[in-house]
């Protein structure tokens, strides 16, 4: 019980340095001379074409009942954590590193199954704000990711893997409130909303969502196309090719709001 208590110190006063050194986190797309030209979404007779990245659907399929820890969780960690100046590799705030399955698991104090265990379920969910991770001005976790997490170490925090293009990637009709969005609040919104609008790019309304995407800078960095930063910022991959497609189906059909 000490032990945990000084864990949970531990990650508190990692929080508070996070307040000094939220500027750390903050980066700028990089443009190059060539930038990728906007998707004409009024053009209805250019379909998209995904043979130059055809859609890996080997594997094993997502199970929409099961937590992945590189799909689901490590993503909200990364958008809202493991940044420079708080929980990435090279500054480690007291020795929390929070940017693989490994790293949570050897300094993060999660216990499998155990909720009431584990440190990192009881600061994403702290009410105190002085106690809270992510820190102020950095908005708190929402319901549904906290719920992610949660359902993740109540299912033993393992390091299950899937392929979200395993048995074909539908491209049709991509919804924005299905496919879209959680992509976008899960990987993106963490570093850039309205209260923290890393690169002075906030994307926490559809209306932000989708002038980013009408510029070409939306597909331009998730993409990892070359003159853009690859986002999402400090992944050591691309999003499943799947995702990347289903964007550009969306932003092709003229990114609507369905």
């Amino acid at each position: 019980m000490i032990l945990k208590h000084n864990k949970l110190i531990v990650l508190i006063a990692a929080s508070m340095v996070c307040f000094i050194s939220l500027n750390s986190c903050k980066h700028d797309p990089i443009l190059g001379d060539d930038p990728i030209t906007p998707i004409d979404s009024t053009d209805v007779s250019n379909p998209i074409d995904s043979t130059d990245n055809p859609v890996d659907t080997s594997g094993t399929p997502c199970d929409p009942e099961v937590v992945y820890f590189e799909l689901d969780v490590l993503p909200i960690l990364r958008s809202n954590c493991a940044f420079g100046g708080c929980h990435d590799e090279a500054t480690a705030q007291d020795g929390v590193i929070l940017t693989s399955y490994t790293s949570v698991m050897n300094t993060a104090d999660v216990e499998a199954f155990d909720l009431d265990g584990s440190d990192l379920y009881e600061v994403i969910t702290e009410n105190d704000e002085d106690k809270r991770m992510p820190p102020p001005p950095n908005i708190p976790l929402n319901s549904a990711q906290i719920n992610l997490i949660s359902k993740w170490i109540l299912q033993g925090a393992k390091n299950e893997t899937c392929n979200p293009g395993a048995g074909g990637c539908d491209t049709t009709a991509v919804s924005f409130a299905d496919e879209i969005l959680p992509v976008i609040n899960t990987n993106c919104f963490g570093c850039h909303n309205d209260d923290v609008p890393n690169a002075g790019i906030s994307l926490a309304s559809y209306e932000q969502i989708k002038s980013t995407a009408e510029q070409g800078l939306l597909y331009g960095v998730i993409s990892w196309s070359p003159g853009y930063e690859p986002m999402p910022f400090g992944a050591q991959s691309p999003l499943p090719q799947c995702t990347i497609d289903q964007i550009e189906s969306w932003i092709a059909a003229g990114a609507p709001k369905n």
